[in-house]
């Protein structure tokens, strides 16, 4: 089957996806749906989700070392007290606005890589948010991002290459760690995915907005009608698929609650999108708000306040995708990641400033979990980074690399992560 100069006029029918989803789209999404021979509707075997939390986490507030009596010395005001902390083993703990992922810690499938991070010296937000995406830091010449190439390493990959939703970001742009030859999706929700755009489609040609605001139903229609006319249906079974979704009346299962918000509205579709088998491999999805530059506590309490309210909302968030795809999370892993920490001590505004180490999170049915991974450096000012931050012990793509590698299927570590040279003896054993 070719693209013919019919269907790439009549390309409004498809190309209302690529409507400021980024310069992945357009060409790239038209011909893998165009071109879709073999529904996507199996499930992938295994799928990636990362959340990046952009703004510098700090990691002593997210994993406490409460057992660490440094910690308490130099964070007298927003260190969280000992009697708090949601204890994991006696030396590291969750903050309490995280105590709905210390059940899944017990069960063994979620787990922490504390002092990880970029090795990177920079505390340029952008910089150090760019090294990480393009899995190379320091080195600005790397084009692509490291999601897009495990994307494009996955030996699966060739199963379900035609599924338009094998690598997708949901609540926002296309991030950097997904630009490349994978042509990604940018979703920012898909409630209202394609809606506006066939709706102005609509009324220029004299339709009413009642008429031409079906969203995936109106653009599969008017897909298959006008450009196939119903003789090659089965290449748009991408767009059949999302039909069936219908966002809007979407019910978690096992009585999960997603927080409101963004970021619960994103793993909500996230689990959505998994469970209906259109082919997702790789999803993102990021949360901002974590420069607590000031302010980090509320009223002189640890425990309240900005952080302690974000935090609340990520534990629940990844709480609620956990129970919600239930036996499906045995072949999905989730990963967290921030550009880099905060400072060891505070600061005299009541907050911490950009710092380098911090704590990462890996959940899911292959991660081997209730366990805290890593080097501990400690916090004395001899043995910290630059005598002000927690030194680095784990570097960020051996966690990544042991997820692309472990979990999926990709062996070419070198190619993954430009001049990384840790290979697999770098691994920490986070994926069984």
């Amino acid at each position: 089957m070719s693209i013919t100069r019919r269907m790439l006029i009549k390309n409004g029918a498809v190309g209302i996806f690529s409507v400021g989803l980024g310069p992945a789209l357009g060409p790239t999404f038209l011909q893998r749906a165009a071109l879709a021979q073999d529904a996507p509707g199996g499930a992938r075997k295994k799928t990636l989700v990362c959340l990046f939390m952009r703004g510098a986490a700090d990691g002593l507030s997210i994993v406490v070392p409460h057992g660490e009596p440094e910690l308490y010395k130099v964070r007298p005001n927003i260190a969280i007290p000992q009697s708090e902390v949601v204890d994991l083993d006696g030396m590291f703990g969750l903050h309490p606005s995280l105590a709905p992922l210390a059940k899944i810690y017990k069960e063994g499938h979620l787990a922490a890589v504390h002092a990880c991070g970029s090795p990177s010296n920079s505390r340029s937000h952008f910089d150090a948010m760019d090294y990480m995406e393009s899995g190379s830091p320091d080195n600005k010449v790397v084009q692509d991002g490291w999601l897009a190439r495990t994307a494009m390493m996955c030996p699966e990959d060739r199963a379900a290459k035609n599924s338009p939703f094998r690598t997708v970001a949901i609540g926002g742009g296309l991030p950097r760690s997904l630009q490349g030859e994978a042509g990604a999706l940018a979703i920012p929700d898909l409630r209202s995915f394609g809606i506006q755009e066939i709706a102005a489609r609509g009324r220029s040609n004299g339709a009413s907005a009642s008429s031409t605001a079906g969203g995936f139903e109106a653009l599969y229609d008017q897909a298959v009608g006008d450009v196939l006319h119903g003789t090659g249906k089965e290449s748009f079974d991408a767009l059949k698929a999302l039909k069936k979704i219908n966002p809007a009346t979407y019910t978690p299962e096992r009585s999960a609650v997603y927080p409101a918000g963004k970021l619960g509205e994103s793993f909500k579709q996230i689990a959505q999108l998994i469970k209906s088998g259109i082919g997702v491999e790789i999803a993102f999805t990021d949360v901002g708000g974590w420069d607590t530059h000031a302010n980090q506590v509320q009223n002189g309490t640890p425990s309240a306040g900005n952080l302690a309210n974000r935090l609340r909302e990520v534990g629940q968030a990844l709480s609620a995708f956990y129970y919600d795809l239930g036996d499906r999370m045995s072949d999905v892993v989730v990963i967290t990641m921030s550009e880099f920490g905060r400072t060891v001590k505070q600061n005299g505004t009541g907050g911490t400033d950009h710092g380098h180490a911090t704590c990462y999170f890996a959940m899911g049915g292959p991660v081997k979990g209730g366990k805290v991974y890593g080097d501990w450096p400690g916090l004395t000012t001899d043995k910290l980074y630059e005598g002000r931050d927690l030194n680095l012990t784990t570097d960020f793509r051996a966690v990544f690399g042991e997820v692309a590698s472990r979990h999926m299927g990709v062996k070419d570590l070198a190619k993954l992560f430009p001049g990384y040279t840790g290979g697999e003896q770098s691994f920490r054993g986070i994926i069984g």
